[in-house]
């Protein structure tokens, strides 16, 4: 079923990234030309001010696994120009969608820089107006489908799968907020707790529903697919939010690209999980006086403590083992999906060092 072109293109990702920017005008294009159809002044500039600041310069994972998974799963006879054209089109709607959420998230964690700029509601001073902005973001997402999909067979899942994605990661974002030193105690710091936060903040959108608006593009109906497809890329958007985790704490920030706050937020990480698994009384203390408060020293002092209990060798003991266990998962897939995308995946995400919105 899978195209033999799709084994190398995780090493020409760059290309497929030009293409993917070749699409970029005609998708400012569509915008701008519906704003000014509506007589609005100014919206047109404006827009296009925005998408080029927050979307354009992406790093385009989740987009390039969206085009990856639609050119494995389908025939090179299916692969024609006009379908690959759209599927990119739908790739930058992904990528919008994703902005939006990001462009809201940084402002509840009042983070200051995203891929190496200022955070949108810190650039030119525009504060909160980027609420706004981030739902106008949005909705330009369903303009994109309803113009180039209304008619097509596969509209309402995609319309359905964006809504829902979008859905259940704000719920995440709610339990993320809500989950903090700040407003908690730090025996409500569980597993269970962080199970259900990147459940629905980043389980879900990671690595699955790219692939999921791939396949209903793609025209495919059997849901052994779906549910096979699921079962892995759930597990593999587990591990992407702990690798998150752990790179903003000790990543390198020029190369993970954006600043964490979560320490000084006080959220509810992977690392603070296993941390309280393994403190003295003492060591409790200290994370009770300095996690969820924004003091360099107290930061440094957790950072600190994370060292002491050797969490970062646990981290990557963890990582190894997680990617072995999916490894072999991927070989008892049966129902018709390539091994080779979902282990080609695997691969891009083991090791990962960069944060890719």
């Amino acid at each position: 079923m899978a195209s033999s072109l799709t084994q190398t293109m995780w090493i020409t990702m760059k290309e497929e990234t030009q293409k993917m920017m070749a699409v970029w005008p005609d998708i400012i294009s569509d915008v701008t030309e519906y704003v000014r159809n509506l007589n609005i002044p100014d919206i047109d500039k404006w827009l296009e001010k925005v998408l080029q600041y927050n979307v354009s310069g992406t790093k385009k994972l989740h987009s390039l696994t969206l085009i990856y998974a639609y050119k494995s799963i389908t025939s090179n006879k299916k692969q024609t120009q006009d379908n690959i054209y759209l599927v990119r089109i739908l790739a930058w709607c992904l990528e919008m969608a994703i902005a939006y959420m990001v462009m809201i998230d940084d402002i509840m964690d009042r983070s200051l820089f995203r891929r190496g700029q200022l955070c949108w509601y810190r650039h030119d001073d525009i504060g909160l107006m980027a609420i706004n902005d981030g739902l106008l973001v949005e909705s330009t997402v369903y303009y994109l489908i309803r113009k180039h999909f209304k008619g097509k067979e596969c509209y309402d899942n995609l319309v359905e799968t964006f809504q829902q994605a979008i859905f259940k990661t704000l719920m995440g974002q709610f339990l993320d907020m809500t989950s903090t030193f700040k407003k908690s105690h730090l025996d409500q710091f569980t597993t269970n707790r962080y199970h259900s936060i990147v459940k629905c903040k980043t389980e879900n959108m990671a690595y699955l529903v790219p692939t999921i608006l791939a396949m209903h593009f793609a025209g495919i109906k059997d849901p052994e697919m779906f549910k096979q497809a699921e079962t892995v890329l759930l597990k593999m958007g587990y591990l992407y939010q702990v690798q998150d985790d752990y790179l903003g704490c000790f990543g390198n920030v020029e190369v993970f690209g954006k600043d964490s706050t979560d320490i000084e937020e006080g959220k509810c990480t992977w690392l603070v999980i296993q941390a309280l698994q393994r403190v003295t009384p003492e060591q409790r203390k200290i994370l009770k006086e300095c996690y969820g408060v924004s003091d360099p020293e107290k930061i440094r002092r957790v950072k600190q403590l994370f060292i002491d209990l050797d969490l970062p060798n646990i981290y990557l003991k963890y990582e190894e083992e997680t990617y072995n266990n999916l490894k072999a998962q991927i070989q008892q897939i049966s129902c018709g999906l390539p091994h080779c995308f979902f282990l080609d995946l695997l691969r891009k995400t083991h090791h990962r060092k960069e944060c890719p919105v």
